[in-house]
This record gives C-alpha cells, structure tokens and sequence, in this order.
C-alpha cells in the first residue's frame, strides 16, 4: 500500500463512519515500534506503523485507522481525546474501533539468538514476568500483588 491510498482510505473511512472530513496528512512511519499509529497533535496529522499492516492485513489497518481518528476529531472539536477521557472510550464504542492493537510477532531484533531469557513467576499470583536480563528477587516483587518472585526458567533462545 502507498502513501496516496493511505491517504485516501483515511478520508474514505472519516466521511463514512464519522460523518467529517479529514483535512491532513495520513502516513507511514517506518520508526514506530512499539504502536500501531499515532495522531501529531499540532500538525493533526496520522502516522501509522506500516508492520501492522504488512502482518495483520487491512482489518487491523482500519481498526488503528479509526483509533487515530477518534483522536483527530475529538481534538479538533476541543473534547477529551485522551485514552482516559470518557468521550474518547465512547466515540471509540460508536465506530467500533479498537482500544488497543494487538501485539506483533516476536521481532528478530528483540531477541537476539543464543540470547538467555529469564522467566519469573509470583509466589502469590502465579504471575509470570519474562526478562533479557536477570533480576535481584530479594530487590523487586509483583507488580499486580507485591509477592515475592522467583525464577522459573532461563532458556537460550
């Protein structure tokens, strides 16, 4: 996919589910990473991550397409466009938009081979934790319940 039908099928999808136009510039951003999209609040322009698009397919490429329009149009209209704001979570329900993307497959370049990856479990929750590197347990405990963890796994990737 171009540019130019980026473009186009974000202006396709403002008018038919939002009933407004998109005035700015949509494009792809090769640098993001960890996001499917993200809306530029001073230019008010949309990029999106290319890699979702090139593993998910269109559906999910709509889905952040409308996410990031939501953004777009709440701010433009000075209501709450934040992720917390109630007007955002309700836009997001009218036009069916996803909260969140899904994750990407495991990235080559996150880990490396022959990489040790550390697995850690809580000894209240069950709750597992992977990490690159190892971690102090008498230091650090569950994020979710405070519980102490310990190491379960280390594996050579």
């Amino acid at each position: 996919m171009e540019k130019q039908q980026l473009q186009k099928l974000v202006e396709e999808i403002s008018l038919k589910d939002f009933g407004r136009a998109f005035r700015h510039q949509a494009s792809f951003n090769p640098r993001l990473r960890t996001t499917g999209g993200r809306y530029l609040l001073r230019s008010h322009d949309i990029e999106i991550n290319k890699k979702y698009y090139d593993e998910r397919g269109t559906g999910e490429l709509i889905g952040i397409i409308k996410h990031e329009l939501c953004h777009y149009h709440l701010h433009l209209e000075g209501k709450g466009y934040q992720h917390r704001d109630a007007d955002f979570k309700t836009l997001l329900k009218q036009v069916g938009a996803p909260r969140f993307c899904t994750p990407l497959s495991m990235d080559k370049n996150k880990v490396k081979q022959n990489q040790k990856i550390y697995q850690y479990a809580c000894k209240a929750c069950s709750q597992l934790y992977i990490r690159k590197r190892r971690i102090n347990t008498s230091r650090y405990v569950c994020g979710a319940c405070k519980g102490r963890l310990f190491l379960t796994d280390r594996k050579e990737v």
